[in-house]
């Protein structure tokens, strides 16, 4: 069964690799990325690939929350369904640290924009049976501090991407919870490390993997049955198998404090 699918950061390393092998199954597309001319690019090809699905794109810079928002009202408006949210965008070195929302830049696409997309287009997914919303971590995670998470504290880049990703995988335990048994499945992924993608190259001026190796676990957890049970549960890719959470992301108390502290920033903007 074919299924709509919206793929950020899909003009791109993993989620460009991601979205080539979905249209080429037959699924309807639902492209995001932050440049129009490489969306329009992209677009024109995977309607080259699609076997009958459709080819959609969206333009929102997902560092601004008035444009993640956007964005979520604008995939509404066209579509009466969701099937799966592959939270694919991401950014490590960043030419603005701060966004105009006064967050790190790092958290914002990383963690924010993540939880307020899927929040925004819950209602469209939970019409879908069988959703998912797969969020992209990493094997980089460190211990979120709430300051440095809603920008009262400056990190190192490497330091905020680790926290952002683990605060990623910490509100995907939490939104698992909220899902339960019928609603969409929510999980974690850490499509492999050090892949040939652009932030990667960008964050250690290396890449020491295909980042075909990414799409092709994506699209697994997207479409295969094998993951249909896999709510609140986090895949690691280096290892190929289901792993151990972080003992932060384990922890209700830390995790609650981490959405909450997400929630009340989004409340006063």
């Amino acid at each position: 069964m074919t299924k709509t699918i919206l793929v950020t950061g899909a003009t791109d390393g993993i989620g460009l690799a991601t979205v080539r092998v979905l249209a080429g199954l037959g699924h309807t597309i639902l492209l995001h990325g932050r440049n129009v001319d490489k969306l329009n690019t992209v677009q024109t090809e995977l309607a080259g690939l699609a076997q009958g699905g459709r080819i959609h794109s969206y333009v929102a810079d997902l560092s601004r929350v008035n444009e993640v928002e956007a964005l979520a009202q604008a995939v509404a408006a066209d579509h009466t369904n969701l099937d799966v949210l592959i939270n694919n965008a991401g950014v490590y070195h960043t030419p603005v640290a701060k966004t105009e929302d006064g967050l790190d830049t790092r958290f914002a696409v990383n963690t924010f924009a993540p939880y307020l997309l899927a929040n925004c287009l819950w209602d469209l997914l939970c019409s879908s049976r069988g959703s998912r919303v797969i969020n992209l971590s990493s094997a980089a995670q460190s211990p979120v501090q709430i300051d440095a998470l809603i920008g009262k504290t400056t990190l190192s880049a490497g330091e905020a991407y680790a926290q952002s990703k683990l605060a990623l995988t910490m509100w995907t335990q939490e939104q698992a919870l909220v899902s339960g048994e019928t609603g969409p499945k929510v999980i974690a992924v850490n499509p492999g490390s050090m892949l040939g993608s652009k932030m990667v190259k960008e964050a250690f001026g290396v890449a020491a993997g295909d980042v075909s190796q990414g799409a092709d676990v994506l699209v697994k957890v997207a479409v295969s049955d094998d993951f249909a049970d896999a709510n609140g549960r986090y895949f690691d890719n280096d290892s190929g198998k289901f792993a151990a959470l972080h003992p932060d992301a384990l922890d209700r108390r830390k995790s609650k404090a981490v959405v909450d502290a997400i929630e009340d920033f989004l409340a006063i903007l």
